[in-house]
């Protein structure tokens, strides 16, 4: 069993620590910031084994050569179609990375569009999607495609309902506000915000969620359903939007009128 705990950095990031109970070998997802993993790992007595990557952006790669200098062989698994120098060992859609002191084997999924190289780590039940799927969100487009995006959000989709989300950052309570906008009458939306409002009044975090609750209340894996495809249409001016559309209507709306 895998056992997984968010490591908070900068004001809204989560790295995740990953680690078999009762190890002291671990895992960390996307470190942005190497202060607080020495913290726990100096804590705990944990030895870090292995880090994982899903896209370029500083604030998921900046501390990964302050964990090189504390753990000089460890090894840096990452996106092959991103110019990330400190990977080591690139990775690609297919590619198992099997984890012996963790116990676990990761599908690699390439899913562009936030980035151009994006990808993810899913293993049953699990998946570290990066900035590419938020709760409730999902992330900007940078420099992918709006098309790209689509398509990867459309992948997760697919998965098993019973999946937990482990994404990169605490923005749930913005995003279900722009889910609001996008689908006022939506009862899941609406029941969904006020738990966050209270996980979030509490100090709680809101990550991981499930993927069958984001097919039910994320805009963005929900280009199929009449009222997005609606209110898509409504702000576009443009009728019979197919997915992609619908996916780059809503993308944009939020990028220019609620962010």
């Amino acid at each position: 069993m895998l056992e997984i705990t968010p490591v908070p950095a900068f004001e809204d990031n989560y790295i995740w620590l990953l680690r078999k109970p009762g190890a002291a070998a671990v895992a960390v997802v996307d470190p942005g910031d190497e202060d607080p993993v020495l913290e726990v790992l100096r804590a705990q007595g944990l030895d870090l084994a292995a880090i994982l990557l899903t896209h370029k952006h500083g604030d998921h790669t900046g501390g990964v050569e302050g964990l090189k200098q504390a753990f000089p062989d460890l090894p840096v698994y990452g996106p092959a179609h991103e110019p990330i120098r400190v990977v080591t060992h690139p990775l690609k859609e297919g590619d198992l990375l099997t984890l012996p002191f963790l116990d676990v084997e990761f599908t690699v999924m390439e899913v562009p569009g936030h980035t151009e190289g994006h990808i993810a780590y899913y293993t049953e039940g699990v998946l570290f999607c990066g900035d590419t799927l938020f709760a409730a969100g999902c992330g900007r487009v940078f420099s992918g495609t709006h098309q790209q995006l689509h398509h990867s959000l459309q992948r997760f989709a697919q998965l098993p309902g019973d999946t937990k989300v482990y994404c990169a950052h605490e923005y749930t309570q913005a995003n279900i506000g722009f889910a609001r906008w996008v689908e006022p009458d939506n009862p899941d939306v609406l029941a969904r915000a006020e738990t966050i409002a209270q996980l979030r009044a509490q100090g709680r975090s809101t990550v991981p969620s499930l993927l069958e609750l984001e097919l039910k209340t994320n805009p963005f894996l929900r280009t199929w359903v009449a009222g997005v495809i609606a209110a898509a249409e409504k702000y576009s001016g443009k009728k019979h939007l197919d997915g992609a559309g619908v996916f780059t209507a809503i993308r944009t709306w939020k990028d220019k009128e609620y962010d």
